[in-house]
């Protein structure tokens, strides 16, 4: 017997659009007073996130915003660098994905940062579910959702741009 595999939409490109602007408006109230920003993210579909943040906040406010990457491997997660290298002594870094599951990524993910004596780190994902095995709080959420451990969400891209959200 085939298994069929389900789509359901979470989030529409129009209601992604909403999620951005909602978390770029609370990422620039956060930081009033702020001159500069750098925007980490997560290579893959945090990349994409971040750069959509990144321009709704030079839309609405007048932060000085740098963006990387954040080069891991999701699979192996000893090594992350960051591309390109930045100065990260006394800034605030908010860093990126599309999706957090257990927090893993995330958690690696602040690894280059941590002897950079940042002012502060932030986190901000799309999609967050509550899955949570490593102490990672987000701190902008776009869409909280329950799941079952069975089921995965999936962000699709085109681009520069975020299409949806999908729970499969």
């Amino acid at each position: 017997m085939n298994s069929v595999q389900t789509r359901t939409a979470i989030l529409d490109e129009g209601a992604v659009q909403r999620k951005i602007k909602r978390m770029a408006l609370e990422v620039a109230e956060q930081n009033a007073g702020e001159k500069e920003l750098i925007i980490a993210g997560i290579v893959g579909n945090g990349v994409t996130v971040a750069h959509c943040i990144a321009e709704e906040l030079k839309k609405i406010s007048s932060l000085q915003i740098q963006l990387i990457t954040i080069q891991l491997n999701k699979r192996e997660l000893k090594d992350v660098t960051l591309e390109p290298s930045a100065e990260l002594r006394d800034k605030i870094i908010i860093i990126v994905d599309d999706v957090a599951n257990t927090g893993k990524t995330m958690f690696y993910a602040l690894k280059p940062f941590l002897d950079s004596s940042p002012k502060k780190i932030q986190t901000l994902v799309l999609v967050e579910r509550s899955h949570k095995e490593f102490p990672i709080h987000t701190d902008y959420t776009g869409l909280s959702i329950a799941t079952t451990l069975q089921e995965h969400i999936i962000v699709e891209t085109d681009g520069e741009g975020i299409v949806g959200a999908w729970l499969h």
